[in-house]
């Protein structure tokens, strides 16, 4: 099964990010965390591109100001 914008994942894998809006600049841990595809990114200004996190993923934090986007690889993620 391919992913697609619109479709809700959770993160599968141990992945860290520091921008997570209630754990700025601290190491935290995104695993089991759940969230929407924006959208897949394959190219830049109608030419093709490869990037190494391809997948951006939209996630709702309760009582951040508006939701948070992370890049990840499609590895990271399944589909729910």
């Amino acid at each position: 099964m391919s992913m697609q914008a619109g479709d809700r994942v959770r993160v599968s894998s141990p992945v860290v990010l520091f921008h997570h809006p209630k754990y700025r600049n601290q190491a935290h841990n995104a695993e089991g965390m759940e969230g929407t595809i924006k959208k897949i990114l394959s190219d830049w200004q109608g030419r093709p591109i490869s990037p190494n996190f391809p997948v951006v993923v939209e996630f709702s934090v309760e009582g951040a100001k508006r939701p948070f986007k992370a890049h990840l690889d499609s590895t990271e993620l399944d589909v729910i």
